[in-house]
């Protein structure tokens, strides 16, 4: 859920350079940084149903990056869920499915 909030947020300020920069990165729970130095856990980014206790740009995994790129390609091309595919690509589709509905939804009704 965190990736998928994360692709339609303002992402400008979560640049680590820039970050790094400022001092921010033990704000942010970095997760570059050992996790003795990160602090105690706390929300550190949010978007609607979707928060982070660690910066959500190093919290993203290339899974789960992967995952919402063929989630967005299959839908974009009609291709439907397959019965053929494991359970957790199945779990996380779903996962996918409802929250871009949720999306869906808030923008319509944020039309009229």
């Amino acid at each position: 859920m965190v990736a998928f909030h994360f692709q339609f947020a303002n992402r400008a300020g979560w640049d680590c350079d820039a970050c790094r920069k400022n001092g921010l990165e033990g704000k942010r729970r970095c997760g570059y940084l050992p996790a003795e130095s990160r602090g105690r856990p706390r929300v550190v980014w949010a978007r609607k149903r979707a928060l982070a206790e660690e910066c959500p740009k190093t919290l993203v995994t290339g899974e789960s990056l992967s995952l919402l790129e063929e989630f967005f390609v299959r839908r974009r091309l009609g291709m439907p869920d397959g019965i053929e595919m494991p359970a957790r690509k199945v779990d996380a589709f779903l996962i996918l499915r409802e929250e871009m509905e949720r999306e869906e939804r808030d923008v319509t009704s944020s039309e009229h």
